[in-house]
């Protein structure tokens, strides 16, 4: 119960990369430049396992970016000439590679660090990539002239990484859709269906996170245009309930999304962001298990994950450090508090539901697979 895990990055040591950067320019090169990415990843797995988080990443150490890191395996994509382009509804502009042919994989994407995963740690294991929707948003398309059937082409190699990603052991694979609060009815229409094309045939766990960006300005400034209230969630949190993915990753601390919206996602797995990465102050375990004690008003105990607002990549590594201690501090509090009572925060029928989630990992476990 009240599970701890991350949305997926975390912060480069400046010996890996340019620190404090969205885009961080690489150290090395070459050999030695894919040993530093190792030790890199090997460093934060065992950070997060002493902090105590409960269900670990790669912390995205290999990738230059979230999206980009992926489509740097991908044939039919010129990166040789890119173009700038507005993103997230003309947010902010970034320099994007161009797709000029038929998209297919190179090869493997993320096979070392499952690897690596699967080696070292007996904790759940959760890998992330980038979502069909957003990667649409990401890059400039000469070729297939329609975006639902780019997302769709997208979301086949997605699946095809996904399911050898399930092969390789890893428990939980989410996916990262910032723009699902940018263009709704497009979530409705198409988004949700490049969604279930990623996903297909698999039996692990699998996540959307939905954000509002990573503690950049332009996020930062774009969030402080949006009003006293943030109810592009109420669009599509209906829809998702419907959906086939297993949990919802969202932003809470610090936002002026209502927490009542959470009701809306009934029957998912609900990953509450309880750290805010767009600040560098470290929250207390207090004030990290005050925000999960309003969440659970409207998410059951059972279904209910204590997260990160979003990803962690551009803030400074100690901060970050901090924060992994504080997220399970504070679900530790909650957890403390409710034995305390002598109070079961759920119903047992609830209880049953919310251990699903994981039900194929514990068969997996049982049968020595993760031995």
């Amino acid at each position: 119960m009240l599970k701890t895990t991350i949305a997926g990055s975390l912060p480069k040591p400046e010996w890996l990369a340019e620190p404090g950067k969205l885009w961080p320019a690489w150290r090395g090169s070459g050999a030695e430049l894919q040993r530093a990415k190792r030790d890199a990843t090997l460093l934060w797995l065992k950070e997060q396992e002493a902090a105590g988080i409960d269900i670990v990443t790669d912390g995205e150490q290999s990738r230059q970016h979230f999206v980009h890191g992926f489509l740097e395996f991908v044939d039919g994509i010129d990166f040789s000439r890119k173009v700038k382009m507005g993103i997230r509804n003309n947010r902010y502009d970034a320099m994007v590679p161009v797709v000029t042919g038929p998209l297919s994989l190179k090869g493997r994407v993320h096979k070392t660090e499952a690897s690596l995963l699967k080696s070292h740690t007996n904790k759940l294991r959760k890998i992330t990539l980038p979502g069909p929707m957003t990667i649409v948003d990401t890059i400039a398309d000469e070729h297939y002239g329609d975006k639902v059937k780019l997302a769709m082409a997208f979301a086949a190699l997605l699946n095809q990484e996904a399911r050898a990603l399930e092969k390789d052991g890893v428990d939980v694979i989410q996916f990262d859709e910032p723009a699902f609060n940018v263009y709704m009815e497009d979530v409705k229409r198409w988004g949700i269906d490049a969604l279930h094309r990623a996903i297909e045939g698999l039996r692990c766990t699998t996540v959307v996170h939905i954000c509002y960006g990573y503690g950049i300005q332009a996020n930062i400034d774009w969030k402080n245009s949006l009003g006293a209230e943030w109810r592009q969630y109420q669009e599509i949190f209906p829809a998702l309930a419907r959906s086939r993915i297993d949990q919802v990753s969202l932003e809470c601390i610090h936002s002026h999304v209502p927490v009542e919206l959470l009701r809306l996602l009934k029957g998912k797995d609900v990953l509450v962001g309880v750290i805010d990465v767009a600040s560098d102050r470290v929250e207390t375990p207090e004030e990290v298990a005050e925000v999960i004690g309003r969440a659970l008003k409207y998410v059951p105990a059972g279904h209910f994950y204590a997260c990160t607002n979003c990803g962690m990549a551009p803030m400074d590594r100690d901060i970050a450090l901090a924060k992994l201690k504080a997220l399970a501090a504070g679900a530790a509090l909650v957890r403390k508090k409710l034995k305390n009572r002598g109070q079961s925060p759920i119903s047992k029928k609830t209880r049953n539901q919310g251990q699903t989630t994981f039900s194929k990992t514990a068969k997996r476990k049982s049968k020595g697979k993760r031995r």
